[in-house]
Formats: structure tokens, C-alpha cells, sequence
């Protein structure tokens, strides 16, 4: 996915004036958020994890070189392939030479927000391989041509409408007349193409929540199912993964993914949680045939002892996402990157540059949801803050606020000059404002004005409310 941080503030405006988008999100007020806090009542040890599952990422990623070491010695004693990719181009060209090797046609693809940062698919489809979503929402948004808005849910962002028309126009196949008013019969219709599509496959494409270093193992989780069918009926597994989900332990790994479904869903474990550890054996039923794990750095070894290596304990929960109140108000599309929301303010940069997302890191109020919910304790209002100042010092940021910032940090320094202003204004800011509470279509605050309450200020300033509250204090 081409990132288009250029464009975020025009994506914003759009989304917040887009009323099916809104009405689609407002599942996270009223679903994520609620099951979340419901699940993590029943686990009165939860923040006892939480630091547990910090100290475990923490060792792990001082000693990354070691466990990432032992993990492909144990992939490969268990008859697998492990490759290393420096980038998004190396890891797409050895998935296609994997593909071309077996004379591979058709793909499954499991969920995988690693793929959508290689833009794997569209590698694959101009190679040309046929290659099909299995995860529901990643199928929905790829039949509609989209980039995901979730990294849990992909198609959050659409209504049931919407997903029924896609379902009409690409399922020519099917009667016109049928009915798909509700989930289930979308559900439904859904499964009967995805099964001869797992049948179909020479090759399967997953992704990775964990990889256990002592076992050689990857973890996935899943609701639907679709990851065990996508790796166990193809002649090959191929995982794509990142470096940084290694865990030494499978212990560890559970540890981690007793966090991750309470903090995704709101689910104590979710439905399927799938360990593969290689290719099949000589007297097993089924499985595949070849197994290869593709170790993706893109950015992250970079990462790694400076201000946002905590960024890679994220296990892609989407917790700061669910909670997020830019997030909550404009959906992930409009990022412009397929890690969308505060982890996805901190990540994207890391990963791609600051001068290519320099908005991200400034969609935030820092009311510290985000690092209050996260599993994994990431600090990511600390982290977007300074983004922002790195922004500031490479003069990515615009002249007007700029300019702002110039003239603020001069009155700063400056406390009489600085009072005097502030109450001039405040005074200014109550008189346009008096007659309604509100300030509305002021120069300058239209963009706040226009989506958010704003109301109008007292008329004085704090200080010189404290001040007349201690004066008058003094005669009594």
C-alpha cells in the first residue's frame, strides 16, 4: 500500500463527513472497547501479566540475534526453509521464487498485516499468480479493491449494505435474487467460494503472531479457521513474518497470547490458535509438503536500542486503536498506511521515515488511552512527541505552525507580556462566543469548530481567576 500521508488531513475531513463510515464506527464504542474492559475483569492478574509479558519482549529483544539463531536451527532441524529479508523487495522476490520453483498457480492467504507492508499481493498478482483473501474482512476489502482499516478487523469501516453490493457485482455465479440482508447469509455465501479455494491451492500464505525459538514454531490466531485450512490443505506453507515476533518459550508465547485476545476482542483465547513447526511427516494424514518461514527486517534491526525499540513489543492487538479518539472519529483508511492509529503514529515512521508520514505522530490529543490499554505497556504518547519534534527540527512541519510555535515559545519566555496577551484574548474569545456559548465559523478554529464542542471561554484567564479568588479570600 502506497502510503499517502500527504493527503491525511484531506482523508480526515472526508471520513468525518462521510455518515455510512461513521455510523460503521461507531461499533467501536459500543463492541471492542466494552468487551475489552468485560474480559480483563475476570483476570485479576492481568496487569501482572502485562509486566510479565514486557519483561519477556524486553530480554527477548536484547538477545534477538540469539533467539532468532535458534529458531531458524530449529526450522530447519524439523525439515523447514527459513529466508532472510532485508526489505519489502527481497521478501516478495523470494516468495515468488518459492511460487515459480513449485509451478505454484493458485494461493490462500491467511490475514497477515506484514504482507500489506510488503504490498505482497499486488507483487504476486503482477507475477501472475491468483491469490485470494481467506480471513472474511481481508476477503470482503479485497474483492472491493481496498486497503485494510484495521489491523484486527479489516473491514470495519463498511455496513452490511455495502458488503452485500460487493458480494452482488463479484459473485456473478450466483442467483441475483438472493437474499443478503443479514450477517449470516453474508457469512454463509462467503464460505461456500472460500472452500473450493482451499482445495484449489498449491501454496498457502500465512502470517505470524508468535515464533518460538526453542520449537521452531509459528503461532496463529484466528476466529474463522481459515489459517488452519490455508496451511494444512496446500502442498506448501510459506509464513511472512517479522523479526521482532520471536518469543523464547512456548510459555512465553502463551503468555503473550493470553494478553492478545482479551485485548483484541475481549475473548479469553480465541477460537483457533494454530502451531506449525514444519512439513509433514511421512506418516501424517495431512499437512504440507514444504514449509519456509520468511524473516522480514524492513526497518526494525534499525529500530533496535534507540527511542522506539518498545515499539516492537507490539503484538498487533489494536487495543490503542479500539480506544483512540482520532482513530474512533476517522477510521484507518484515512492514515494512509496499513498500520493505522497510535501504533501505527509510532510505526509507520520507524519503518518508512518521517518525511513520508509527518501528520501521523500529530493525530493524537495525548489523553494516553492508548498506553493506558496497551498489553505490552508501549509508551507511544512519549514516542509520537517526539516524532513530532523531529518533524520540527527537519522543518517538515508547515510555516504557518511553525511560525506559531516561534511566536508562542517568545511570549513564553516573557510571563508579563505573556498574561497580558492571553487575557486580552480570552476576553475577545468570550465576546464572540457570549450569545450562544460557542465559538462557531471563527477564523482560524473552523476545523475545530466544525466536528468538535468548542465552547467559548470564561472571559479571564485561570491566573487572573486565582488571583481574584485569593484577594477576595484575604477580606474575609
Amino acid at each position: 500500500m502506497k502510503l499517502t500521508s500527504e493527503y491525511f488531513k484531506k482523508n480526515a475531513k472526508q471520513a468525518l463527513n462521510n455518515p455510512v463510515l461513521q455510523s460503521a464506527l461507531e461499533q467501536l464504542k459500543s463492541g471492542l472497547v466494552a468487551q475489552r474492559a468485560k474480559s480483563i475483569q475476570y483476570l485479576p492478574e492481568f496487569d501482572a501479566l502485562r509486566d510479565s509479558a514486557v519483561q519477556i519482549k524486553n530480554h527477548t529483544l536484547e538477545n534477538l540475534d540469539y533467539y532468532l539463531q535458534q529458531f531458524e536451527n530449529q526450522v530447519i532441524k524439523n525439515g523447514g526453509h527459513v529466508h532472510w529479508a532485508l526489505n519489502a523487495e527481497e521478501a516478495c522476490q523470494q516468495v515468488t521464487d518459492i511460487l515459480q520453483k513449485a509451478n505454484a498457480k493458485f494461493i490462500t492467504k491467511n490475514k497477515s498485516m506484514v504482507t500489506e507492508e510488503i504490498n505482497l499481493n499486488t507483487t504476486l498478482e503482477q507475477a501472475g499468480f491468483d491469490i485470494v483473501e481467506t480471513d472474511l474482512g481481508e476477503y470482503i476489502i479485497q474483492q472491493r479493491d481496498e486497503p485494510p482499516s484495521h489491523i484486527v478487523l479489516p473491514a470495519i469501516h463498511l455496513i452490511i449494505q455495502q458488503i452485500a453490493e460487493t458480494f452482488y457485482q463479484k459473485h456473478l455465479h450466483l442467483a441475483k435474487d438472493r437474499h443478503l440482508t443479514e450477517p449470516q447469509e453474508l457469512l454463509d455465501e462467503a464460505r461456500v467460494i472460500l472452500r473450493d479455494k482451499f482445495f484449489a491451492a498449491n501454496v498457502g500464505i500465512t502470517g505470524a503472531n508468535c515464533l518460538i525459538a526453542e520449537s521452531g514454531t509459528a503461532v496463529i490466531v484466528t476466529n474463522e479457521g481459515n489459517a488452519d485450512l490455508t496451511q494444512t490443505l496446500a502442498k506448501i506453507h510459506i509464513v511472512v513474518t517479522s523479526i521482532e515476533k520471536v518469543v523464547p518459550t512456548f510459555e512465553d508465547a502463551m503468555h503473550v497470547i493470553r494478553l492478545l485476545g482479551r485485548s483484541a476482542t475481549g475473548q479469553e483465547i480465541t477460537a483457533y490458535t494454530t502451531f506449525a513447526s514444519g512439513p509433514k511427516h511421512a506418516d501424517d494424514l495431512d499437512g504440507p509438503e514444504q514449509f519456509h518461514v520468511i524473516l522480514l527486517d524492513n526497518g526494525r534491526s534499525k529500530m533496535l536500542g534507540g527511542h522506539f525499540q518498545d515499539m516492537l513489543r507490539c503484538i498487533r492487538c489494536g487495543a490503542c486503536l479500539n480506544h483512540c479518539p482520532i482513530y474512533d472519529a476517522i477510521g484507518g483508511q484515512a492514515y494512509g498506511s496499513m498500520y493505522s492509529g497510535p501504533m501505527g503514529a509510532v510505526l509507520t515512521p520507524s519503518l518508512f521515515g518521517i518525511q513520508h508520514s509527518k501528520d501521523l505522530p500529530n493525530a493524537s490529543t495525548f489523553c494516553g488511552r492508548c498506553e493506558a490499554v496497551c498489553p505490552m505497556r508501549i509508551p507511544l504518547p512519549k514516542m509520537m512527541r517526539y516524532y513530532r519534534d523531529e518533524e520540527f527540527q527537519q522543518h517538515l512541519s508547515s510555516t504557518r505552525s511553525r511560525l506559531a510555535l516561534k511566536i508562542w515559545a517568545y511570549l513564553a519566555k516573557k510571563p508579563k507580556l505573556y498574561r497580558k496577551i492571553m487575557s486580552l484574548a480570552m476576553g475577545f474569545l468570550h465576546l464572540c462566543g457570549k450569545k450562544s456559548g460557542r465559538l462557531r465559523h471563527f477564523p482560524f478554529l473552523k476545523p475545530w469548530t466544525a466536528f468538535r464542542d468548542f465552547p467559548a471561554p470564561a472571559g479571564k484567564t485561570f491566573q487572573t481567576l486565582w488571583q481574584q479568588r485569593q484577594k477576595d479570600q484575604s477580606y474575609e
